[in-house]
Formats: C-alpha cells, sequence, structure tokens
C-alpha cells in the first residue's frame, strides 16, 4: 500500500568522452520536486562538449516494506536519490526513481544504468517526515556470535 508520493524532476547531463569504445557518457546529476508545470523533457544547455536537460514525470513512492531502506538513507552521511535510467531514441531517459537504500542497491546490482544522486533538502525533509510518522527502528543488538 502506498503511503506516500512526491513528483519529481530528474537532471540528466550527457557528456563527450575520449574513450576507445565510447564517445559519450550519460549519467543522472541531481533531482527536483516538481510542482507540475515542467514539460516532459527540457533542454537546459547544450554544447559539443556537454548537454543537460530535465525530465519530468516521475514519482518517488514511499512504501511501508521499504522502511528500513529508506531510513538507512536518511540516515546515510550522503543521502541520496537512486535514479534507474535507459536509452530512449539516443538520449537517457530516467524510468524510476526511488529514496530506499535497499531499492537502489537493487538497482545497481540489476546491470542497468542507475545513479545515486545527492538528495535534495526538500526531498529530505519529506522523507523524514515520513518516517517520523510511520517507522521506528528496531533496537540494536549485542554482538551476535553463531
Amino acid at each position: 500500500m502506498k503511503m506516500g508520493s512526491m513528483p519529481i524532476a530528474v537532471l540528466m547531463q550527457r557528456r563527450s568522452v575520449k574513450h576507445r569504445w565510447a564517445d559519450e557518457a550519460w549519467e543522472a546529476v541531481g533531482v527536483v520536486p516538481d510542482r507540475g508545470d515542467l514539460p516532459p523533457v527540457q533542454v537546459l544547455s547544450q554544447s559539443p562538449e556537454r548537454d543537460y536537460y530535465l525530465v519530468s514525470g516521475l514519482e518517488l513512492e514511499l512504501y511501508p516494506d521499504e522502511n528500513e531502506g529508506y531510513y538507512e538513507n536518511c540516515v546515510a552521511p550522503e543521502s541520496k536519490v537512486f535514479v534507474l535510467w535507459r536509452m530512449q531514441d539516443g538520449r537517457a531517459m530516467p524510468v524510476r526513481a526511488s529514496v530506499s537504500y535497499v531499492e537502489g542497491t537493487r538497482m545497481f546490482d540489476s546491470g542497468e544504468n542507475a545513479d545515486g544522486v545527492t538528495m535534495p533538502a526538500e526531498i529530505y525533509a519529506w522523507l523524514a517526515g515520513y518516517l517520523r510518522e510511520h517507522y521506528q527502528p528496531k533496537p540494536r543488538r549485542g554482538r551476535q556470535h553463531g
């Protein structure tokens, strides 16, 4: 059961690279809350060396079975939004995003393209508010031997 959601837009980057097997590298480099007034794809800057574009239409969703992963991410030294993306029509397009550390790990382990980007303060506050209301960390027990 979904407990909360926030529409977001993802900042994608294309860089030219001098590499034997690739001419360019793609990555998600940022995330912002989407207030609903963004076009699906907005080119922010273009040059032969680097392009930036903003892709809207994604949603961060919170589910109680991922609470442990949300908590792990929230208390990490640098909280992240994890973005899974795929190449579509010659451009890297984000297809899923999550604030769960566990789901982020699954994205990286899937063999698909995924990046972890710094979580903006507004998204962090939203996630922390959700955790205060819906999650109680399990008490840590002493060292387990066995």
